[in-house]
């Protein structure tokens, strides 16, 4: 699947960053559109405008948890992706990732300046969020049939 072009709004959220950046961010764009084609279930994104960033949510199969893109506060200088605070799923990219990402709170993975060398690693949590919630119900399940839950 080709990456569709960029949305004339999306374009000038993204142009506030500094160009450096604004690169990144487009290639994690590009990779967020790229790992949902791959994953069976996931469905057509919706892009659009979230608090002020670009937003990719799984919408019609609702199998994921919105994903932001931006800067933060602690590097403003790097590309950062957002998730909702109350997923586990910085918890989880930390424990797993920590080597490769910076972390700010349980909201925010931030990437590095180069991002080819992370390429697989930020894919997988792309992957995370876009399977999120179907995750959730499936652990929940697997969990109450095993009289855990």
């Amino acid at each position: 699947m080709s990456t569709p072009s960029i949305p004339p709004d999306i374009a000038q959220v993204l142009s506030r960053h500094p160009a450096r950046v604004v690169v990144h961010l487009r290639d994690i764009r590009a990779m967020i559109f790229a790992t949902a084609s791959e994953i069976d279930g996931v469905g057509p994104l919706t892009e659009t405008i979230k608090w002020g960033e670009p937003a990719y949510l799984t919408g019609k199969t609702r199998s994921g948890t919105t994903i932001r893109l931006g800067v933060s506060k602690l590097a403003p200088d790097r590309a950062a992706l957002f998730f909702n605070c109350r997923t586990n799923l910085i918890e989880n990219f930390r424990a797993h990732f920590a080597d490769d990402f910076l972390f700010e709170g349980n909201r925010a993975l931030i990437v590095p300046t180069l991002i080819q060398p992370v390429k697989t690693p930020l894919a997988l949590c792309i992957r995370m969020a876009l399977t999120y919630h179907r995750t959730r119900t499936q652990g929940t399940s697997t969990q109450a049939a095993n009289g855990k839950g």
